[in-house]
């Protein structure tokens, strides 16, 4: 608003509220201190003061809230027609305007699903602890009055009133959830719950991410929704994937039980445009290796297969779900299946890299395939994929060439090994990354000592209380271990090279 504007609104509000409150308090005034005056003493010129002082007081406050109102009037006026700096927002009557909770709404999925719930025009709400979230991919919605934030964990209960709950929340990197499998658990079982018991109280639909985790290393090949899965229960990766099976075991018991109208999306490989750099996937950790010319780094011998989905084509999976009348479990996810050697290829040619392309040991029970039967989504939600790979990935290489510029400098990608969040580094930075391919093995293995210094992850064996284990204890009984000569009885062992994984990411969840 300019200046101009500004005196406008404050003229008129003087004129419209202050003129005429003046003069009938002007005559109150004068009666009072008349009334006083016959009574005589010097009290009666005081007490005419004070009057006179809190009849200014009424005019300026009135004057000041005739000034807000029209100044928010302007905003909010200015905010719809996308003048304000925020994006444009449709404007939708009353019984059309949803309020809607997006847990983990500043995450990557979360995130972009806040964007076109905001330009629809719905009131949105972002929950989240920016555990793996970032503040900066909600930042440009801050402050307009269809959008909330709350920075909080869904295992503690929360108490809205909305009407959709797109339920988001977790850890969905393996470097990430890893960290503290303990919390990925509590969040995808208490987490949900809370969730549920919100949709229950106030009558809400409720939508669950869940992850194509849940099929763990399928024996079917594409995974159909019927297909049960193939899961170690007892794996590095079981706080994920039995997290989210309990999770939708949860969910179909309320909607049997309680009657909760409830829908269930198992997410595929996602990329685009807010991953963090740092998050260990495969996608994010190729693009920022090749836009470095550092070796691209595969987990096994590349001979794994993944299917890719840009994130536009799920944000649209996840709206026509929701609002749709299918409540069985569907898959979301692009049918393009891809070694991942081939998809490292790829993406060096996309970025005319010079990089090398090298294996290190592949990482423990990394699915062999991951492909999703769409069938359903496409007959009973009419969703199918719209973003060829390809088209994705141009897209992210140039998100990821800016968040390269804007650190100015190297950003060292998260290795396979339990890692907690973290901020991009740059040069001088720590992070356990890759200095020159002939020491890939042995970086690997100095990430470890990295991971420490943040935490490091719980170890599986029992300690009371769980996540209280310290870093140098698990360091001690891993070393331990390795010197008596004994296996960790949780890891498998490798059977052949053709059940070795890729790399770091088959995370299917935002």
């Amino acid at each position: 608003l300019t200046a101009s504007s500004l005196l406008f609104v404050a003229a008129l509000a003087v004129a419209n509220f202050g003129g005429s409150l003046g003069t009938r308090d002007d005559r109150t005034t004068l009666s009072l201190t008349e009334d006083v005056d016959a009574s005589g003493g010097g009290a009666s010129r005081a007490l005419g003061r004070q009057v006179v002082a809190v009849n200014d007081n009424v005019v300026r406050g009135v004057v000041r809230s005739a000034v807000i109102e029209e100044l928010a009037a302007l905003r909010a006026e200015a905010t719809r027609t996308g003048s304000s700096g925020y994006p444009p927002v449709r404007t939708l009557p009353a019984n059309r305007k949803l309020r809607i909770l997006v847990t983990g709404g500043a995450g990557f999925v979360g995130s972009n699903l806040v964007d076109r719930l905001m330009t629809e025009g719905h009131e949105v709400t972002v929950l989240d602890n920016l555990f793996t979230g970032r503040k900066k991919n909600i930042e440009h919605w801050l402050g307009h009055p269809n959008f909330n934030f709350m920075v909080a964990d869904v295992v503690q209960p929360v108490f809205l009133e909305i009407d959709q709950i797109y339920h988001l929340a977790c850890p969905a990197s393996p470097p990430h959830y890893q960290y503290n499998p303990i919390k990925t658990i509590k969040t995808s079982t208490e987490g949900t719950l809370n969730m549920l018991g919100l949709a229950k109280r106030v009558n809400a639909r409720i939508l669950l991410a869940s992850t194509s985790e849940i099929y763990g290393d399928p024996e079917i090949h594409p995974q159909p929704e019927s297909y049960w899965g193939n899961v170690n229960t007892i794996g590095p990766r079981a706080c994920y994937d039995e997290g989210k099976r309990v999770a939708e075991t949860m969910m179909y018991s309320y909607q049997r039980q309680v009657g909760v109208d409830v829908r269930v999306a198992r997410i595929f490989n996602t990329f685009g445009r807010r991953m963090h750099p740092n998050d260990g996937r495969v996608v994010s950790n190729f693009i920022i290796q090749a836009l470095q010319n550092k070796d691209i780094t595969l987990y096994g011998d590349g001979s794994q297969t993944r299917s890719f989905q840009f994130v536009d084509d799920l944000v649209d999976g996840l709206v026509k779900l929701m609002n749709g009348n299918y409540s069985l479990p569907v898959n979301l996810g692009n049918p393009d299946e891809y070694t991942v050697a081939s998809f490292a290829h790829t993406i060096k040619r996309l970025t005319k890299s010079t990089s090398r392309i090298v294996s290190l040991p592949a990482t423990t029970d990394d699915p062999r395939k991951r492909k999703p039967d769409i069938t359903v989504a496409k007959r009973h939600i009419g969703w199918a994929p719209q973003w060829t790979v390809q088209q994705g990935l141009e897209e992210t290489i140039a998100y990821f060439k800016k968040e390269l510029a804007e650190m100015g400098g190297e950003i060292i990608p998260t290795g396979p090994l339990a890692s907690k969040p973290r901020p991009v580094y740059t040069k001088g930075g720590g992070g356990g990354g890759h200095a020159k391919s002939r020491h890939l093995v042995a970086v690997a293995d100095r990430s470890s000592s990295s991971e420490a210094a943040f935490g490091g992850p719980p170890h599986h064996r029992h300690h009371t209380p769980a996540e209280e284990v310290s870093p140098t204890q698990h360091a001690s009984e891993q070393s331990s271990m390795s010197r008596r000569g004994v296996d960790d009885p949780l890891r498998p062992r490798a059977t052949s090279v053709h059940s070795s994984s890729s790399s770091s990411d088959s995370s299917a969840s935002p």
